[in-house]
């Protein structure tokens, strides 16, 4: 009996990361229950006006990855894929509203969210995995009177001095 309460918290652990990315979830087969169940409640959902549904599910904030899934008007998955990536950045216009944003990235960390008055400012910001496997973070500055996207950028952890002496890596 000891032994398996000690191999318990191992067991859990295991199966909360297995559903991290939604491995196991078929296109075509699986519906908004099977979602959940596997992925937990999303952060953000969208109704679209073609009857499909979309779904954030964010894994910040020490994550890499926020996970689109979206459901067709069937209600069955139609594609699950990490949007925290340098194609998926290359979306994000000048102009942008932030819910337009929102629907390309997900949420952002909220603790890493800054309002600069003297700016008239707010940035989000998303950490992921550049293409050299580095920890990185993208930032979206949004003009405060507009509420629309007024430039993006992406710096490594390594530039901003996060890691130390060290090079920083995924």
């Amino acid at each position: 009996m000891k032994a398996l309460l000690n191999i318990l918290p191992i067991l859990l652990l295991l199966s909360a990361c297995a559903s991290y990315d939604g491995r196991g979830l078929q296109p075509g087969k699986a519906g908004f229950d099977d979602i959940v169940r596997v992925m937990g409640q999303p952060a953000m959902q969208w109704q679209n006006s073609d009857g499909s549904r979309q779904l954030a599910y964010s894994r910040g904030p020490m994550g890499v990855h926020t996970f689109m899934a979206v459901i067709d008007s069937a209600g069955k998955l139609k594609s699950l894929k990490n949007v925290l990536d340098d194609k998926t950045f290359a979306q994000v216009r000048p102009g942008m509203s932030k819910d337009q944003v929102l629907r390309i990235l997900g949420p952002s960390e909220p603790s890493w969210t800054i309002y600069y008055a003297r700016r008239d400012e707010l940035v989000w910001e998303w950490r992921y995995c550049n293409q050299l496997n580095q920890p990185s973070r993208f930032d979206v500055m949004f003009n405060g009177s507009k509420g629309t996207v007024r430039s993006s950028m992406g710096m490594t952890e390594s530039q901003r001095g996060l890691c130390g002496e060290r090079e920083c890596m995924c």
